[in-house]
């Protein structure tokens, strides 16, 4: 009963952090692809938001989505389809999209407990830890992969300890599937699936269990394959060149990001000592810990950071980012879940901070929504939005934030001839070096321009407002009171 409570109150926050959170850049590709534009093709000069709605709606189909995925994107296709499916039915909302990711989560949060229950660690402590980590909570309400597969992760694991402690092929077997499933679904979730492996393979039992587990992962990194080398060099410049140093700062800032999100940023010039407490109170918990005995939490918890160093390695970048930390979550969760009061209590007291900051810091939310509300309040207003790397994540969650009467023209250079604009909003996002590149060139351009005076500047956007405009309408209107013909 307690469990079932915990769910309910869990999926109601998790509701109300996704009906807060400002749309992401990420999102739009979500919802563009699933909808069979996955690059709109925008129309050229001034238009309205409300006349490129279409752009959020439509069908892809399974086949376009994996073509599209293959030659755009960095994914494997399973999240995709069943987000696919799911709008159909649901609607093409953004909201609606992010729900579809909370029921994962509630789910994730279900199979944490049956793992609590399996390693005899405490189970409504251990929910309480996944859920309230930063990093969990973001992940789990985005429109995008990694709530499917930390769920699927997370059932593969429960599936091997059970098949572990029965000696159940079948189980293992499907628990092999489970893993090689979430794989198929975000590539990085393979470490969990690689760890549960080592793990079986170290058990002097594992003749019984582990030929069948690694037969079910292995089928579907064999459909990773085919989307992976068609993928292999889509994103080149992601990530910055690796190196020891920069990779462990990042390691360590994300890692604690992800469990306490940006309380140090809350907390102004006192954000040092902040970020101090919360590494002493992380490392005291951890030390609490470590005398119970974790099975393979630790491991699992280990796998994502020690891949991510791993994938560096090999490929000379850095691939490190909270998102991807996530997946240790609810393993570090389980392994901390043993804790007494004196530790757990100041723990969930701080990431409980760090779950309201998620749901109402604009801190931590992305601005293109905050900028479509700043256009919204200046009524006739025109919208610059640059076009960004590819017209997806800049454009798309201003569009989707702004009123339908908004006018907007995307930029892919410089601004055109605005003399008839009384007001511009000019968006500013911090998104990617083609956005940036573009504002900051609007910006000048508009800021040297003797009739146009800024009006008002946040990270999301500046306001710009045309001053020769009133005086032309004022000398119309003594020119009018001298000759009224």
């Amino acid at each position: 009963m307690k469990k079932t409570i915990f769910l309910v109150c869990a999926a109601l926050l998790l509701t109300l952090a996704a009906y807060l959170r400002t749309p992401e850049y990420d999102e739009a590709y979500s919802l563009f692809l699933t909808a069979g534009h996955a690059r709109p093709a925008w129309p050229a000069g001034i238009f309205t938001a409300g006349s490129v709605r279409w752009a959020f709606t439509g069908q892809a189909g399974f086949a376009a989505i994996a073509a599209n995925l293959k030659s755009l994107d960095v994914h494997p296709p399973l999240y995709f389809w069943a987000l696919e499916l799911w709008r159909r039915w649901a609607g093409p909302s953004w909201f609606a999209a992010r729900m579809l990711s909370v029921a994962f989560s509630v789910a994730s949060l279900a199979l944490v407990g049956r793992i609590a229950a399996l390693t005899a660690r405490p189970v409504l402590p251990a929910m309480a830890l996944t859920l309230l980590s930063y990093g969990f909570a973001y992940t789990g309400i985005l429109a995008r992969n990694f709530a499917l597969a930390q769920c699927l992760a997370l059932l593969g694991v429960a599936l091997l300890l059970s098949a572990a402690q029965r000696q159940h092929r079948t189980r293992a077997l499907l628990g092999g599937l489970a893993l090689g499933a979430a794989s198929f679904t975000h590539y990085l979730a393979s470490f969990i699936g690689v760890a549960m492996l080592l793990w079986l393979a170290l058990r002097r039992d594992r003749r019984l269990v582990l030929p069948q587990a690694a037969a079910g992962f292995g089928l579907f990194l064999l459909c990773d394959l085919p989307f992976f080398l068609a993928q292999r060099a889509a994103r080149p410049g992601q990530f910055a060149p690796f190196s020891w140093p920069h990779a462990l700062r990042l390691l360590v800032r994300d890692l604690g990001a992800a469990l306490f999100g940006a309380l140090p940023l809350y907390a102004g010039a006192a954000g040092p000592l902040v970020a101090l407490f919360l590494l002493l109170l992380f490392a005291a918990c951890v030390m609490a810990a470590w005398r119970q005995r974790s099975g393979p939490l630790l491991l699992l918890a280990v796998a994502p950071p020690a891949g991510l160093l791993l994938l560096g390695l090999v490929f000379g970048n850095t691939p490190i980012e909270l998102r991807y930390l996530a997946f240790s979550l609810p393993f570090l969760a389980l392994f901390l879940a043993p804790l007494r009061g004196r530790f757990l209590a100041p723990l969930l007291a701080a990431q409980s901070l760090a779950v309201a900051g998620l749901m109402a810091a604009p801190a931590t939310m992305q601005p293109q929504a905050f900028a479509a509300r700043l256009a919204a309040q200046q009524p006739g207003a025109l919208a610059l939005v640059p076009f960004g790397n590819d017209g997806v994540g800049v454009p798309g969650p201003f569009i989707a934030a702004a009123p339908g009467r908004q006018r907007i023209e995307i930029l892919h250079g410089p601004p055109p001839e605005l003399g008839a604009e009384k007001k511009i909003v000019l968006v500013t996002p911090d998104a990617d070096a083609a956005s940036r590149a573009i504002a900051s060139a609007a910006l000048a351009m508009l800021r040297k321009n003797p009739c146009f005076v800024e009006q008002a500047a946040t990270r999301a956007a500046a306001l710009f407002a045309d001053r020769c405009a009133d005086q032309h309408r004022q000398g119309d209107d003594h020119l009018s009171a001298i000759d009224p013909d």
